[in-house]
């Protein structure tokens, strides 16, 4: 537990640092679903309609944008190197570089969401839904895009590649993540939808980290 908080204390300290390039996957965020009433029309109804599936794409597409540099950085500059040889489990580093990716692209995007809701004209009762559907959801785009990034490491078309493998992977946390709205725009419960993002959202607990540090353990071999 010790390195785990240590590895993300210095996450976060270099993300702000580089607070740049958090603020980028933020913008990207917000501009992006900005932009859709600007291209299919400021109508409420149609807004409303398909308001749930343009933020839960966009922050799909963001949380994609931030994966880019999630090991990268540390390979090139020889960290993971120096984190993959020494005592700690590599299990430990891949839930610590998750947790650290999470805190701060998923948790950003979570914050913003009740205003993009109310820039979109969706009902003010869908703003719940949102955030709790976000914040199921979030974490489990990260324990996927984890599994990503450490297959795609030594990769030469790596930018290419990893969307090939991740994308598919993220349809069905979009699926039930808009469903957890529109079904409370119905004035239906949305437990059951909840129940099965948190489901998969231990799964990917389960499975991705070991698939992560296996693919780590296969890149440095």
């Amino acid at each position: 537990m010790n390195a785990i908080l240590t590895i993300i204390n210095r996450d976060l300290r270099i993300s702000f640092l580089h607070r740049a390039d958090s603020l980028l996957v933020a913008g990207f965020f917000v501009i992006t679903v900005m932009l859709f009433p600007f291209g299919i029309g400021p109508e409420p109804g149609l807004l409303e309609r398909v308001g749930a599936g343009i933020i839960w794409v966009t922050a799909l597409l963001a949380t994609l944008l931030s994966l880019n540099h999630l090991f990268s950085e540390d390979e090139r500059d020889g960290t993971l190197e120096l984190l993959l040889t020494s005592p700690v489990e590599i299990y430990s580093i891949v839930i610590a570089k998750t947790l650290s990716h999470w805190l701060t692209s998923g948790l950003p995007l979570i914050i913003l969401s009740p205003l993009l809701v109310a820039a979109l004209q969706m009902p003010s009762n869908t703003i719940l839904p949102m955030i709790i559907g976000l914040l199921l959801g979030t974490p489990t785009l990260s324990m996927i895009g984890i599994v990503g990034s450490t297959l795609t490491l030594n990769a030469r078309l790596r930018g290419i590649l990893m969307p090939l493998i991740i994308l598919p992977l993220y349809i069905p946390i979009l699926i039930f993540g808009v469903g957890c709205v529109d079904v409370e725009s119905m004035n239906f419960s949305s437990d059951r939808l909840y129940m099965v993002l948190l489901g998969f959202l231990i799964i990917s607990f389960t499975l991705c980290p070991w698939a992560a540090s296996t693919a780590l353990k296969m890149s440095f071999e």
